[in-house]
C-alpha cells in the first residue's frame, strides 16, 4: 500500500505544479514529446481507498500525545499546523511507517535546522493550492485554480534534531477534560444532555447529547459532542453548509463525513486520545471516493474551515 503521492530520498524545496482547470479534466495527449501531468486530486483519493481498504483510518491521529506535542500534524521549522487534506496525508503516512512524532519538514528546512535525512528515507507528498494568472481572447487575465506539490519527512526521519518532546503513553481516565469544556463554553452552542440520542437540530439551534455518565469512557462522551459541535458550526448563522439532506442522501453522507473529519481534528488538536464516534457513516466513503475525485478534499477543506472556526473562539 502507498499512501505518499511521490516520495524520494533527497527532495529538494521545489513543488511540481499541475493545473486542474477544467480544460485539463479530459487528460493531455500523448505524444513522443510530453507525458501527461499526474492528476492529483485522482492520485490522492486512490491513496486514501487503498488506505481505507487496508483497514488504515485516515481520520484517526495515529500518534500517542503528549504533553507539548500536538495531535495535528505541524512543520517542526515554523510551528504551524497543516491544515485540510494534509492533515490526512500525513496522518496516513504516519500510520503506515509507524511514526509517533507529529512534526515534519522539507528536505531544505532539514538542512537549514542543522538535521539530516536518513539515506534511503521516503518522503511523503503534501500539497497546497495557489493560482495561475493568464492572458485570455478578450484581453483579460483569467485566475486558473492550480494544486501544488512538495515533499516533507518526518522528525523520525532525520538525524541531528534537538528533540525536546519524546512520545510517550497517555493515560485514559474518566475525569473531565477541561480543554473540552472550555470549548463547549466558548463556543456558544446550547448543549443539552438529556435523552438518549446524540444530535444537532437546527430548528431550534440546539445540540443534545446523552448524559455523560451514560458512556464508558470520557472520550467517548468528548468524541459525540465534538461531532455535533461541527453540525453546529455549519448552522445558518456561522458558516452556513448545505444541511438539508435527508437520512441516506448524498447531502446528508457529506455532512456526516465533514463531522467525522472535523471532531478528528479538534481531537487531536485537544489532545483527546479515543475513537472517533459514528463510524458506521465511514462505510459511505468509499462509493463517493469512487464516484468522485474531489470528495474528500471538499470534505477535508469544509472539516478544516468549521475546525479552525470553533478553535478561534477558545
Amino acid at each position: 500500500m502507498s499512501i505518499s503521492l511521490h516520495t524520494q530520498t533527497s527532495a529538494p524545496n521545489t513543488a511540481t505544479m499541475t493545473s486542474v482547470s477544467p480544460l485539463e479534466q479530459s487528460g493531455s495527449s500523448k505524444t513522443k514529446f510530453s507525458k501527461p501531468r499526474t492528476d492529483i486530486y485522482q492520485t490522492v483519493t486512490d491513496s486514501i481507498i487503498t488506505a481505507r481498504e487496508a483497514g488504515v483510518k485516515p481520520w484517526t491521529c495515529p500518534w500517542q500525545r503528549v504533553a507539548g506535542m500536538s495531535g495535528l500534524p505541524s512543520n517542526y521549522a515554523t510551528g504551524i499546523a497543516y491544515s485540510g487534506m494534509n492533515i490526512m496525508l500525513l496522518w496516513c503516512s504516519a500510520s503506515k511507517q509507524g511514526f509517533n512524532d507529529s512534526r515534519w519538514m522539507t528536505f531544505k528546512q532539514t538542512q537549514a535546522e542543522g538535521g539530516q535525512v536518513r539515506k534511503g528515507e521516503r518522503g511523503t507528498t503534501a500539497i497546497f493550492y495557489t493560482t495561475l494568472e493568464k492572458e485570455n481572447d478578450e484581453g483579460g487575465i483569467d485566475h486558473i485554480p492550480m494544486l501544488k506539490t512538495f515533499t516533507v519527512f518526518n522528525v523520525e526521519q532525520i538525524d541531528g534534531l534537538p528533540l525536546a518532546t519524546e512520545p510517550g503513553n497517555s493515560a485514559e481516565t474518566f475525569d473531565a477534560l477541561p480543554q473540552v469544556e472550555n470549548l463547549f463554553r466558548s463556543s456558544g452552542a446550547n448543549i443539552i444532555e438529556k435523552g438518549q440520542n446524540a444530535s444537532f437540530r437546527p430548528s431550534t439551534d440546539e445540540i443534545y447529547l446523552p448524559e455523560r455518565h451514560l458512556f464508558p469512557e470520557a472520550a467517548d462522551f468528548y468524541a459525540t459532542g465534538l461531532h455535533e459541535l461541527i453540525h453546529w458550526s455549519g448552522g445558518k448563522l456561522r458558516l452556513n453548509r448545505e444541511m438539508k439532506g435527508k437520512f441516506g442522501s448524498e447531502a446528508y453522507a457529506f455532512e456526516e463525513i465533514i463531522a467525522e473529519l472535523g471532531s478528528a481534528f479538534l481531537m487531536a488538536d485537544l489532545g483527546i486520545v479515543g475513537e472517533v464516534q459514528h463510524e458506521s457513516y465511514i462505510a459511505s466513503w468509499l462509493k463517493a471516493l469512487k464516484n468522485d475525485k474531489r470528495y474528500i478534499f471538499k470534505a477535508a477543506g469544509a472539516a478544516s474551515k468549521a475546525h479552525r472556526y470553533l478553535m478561534e473562539k477558545v
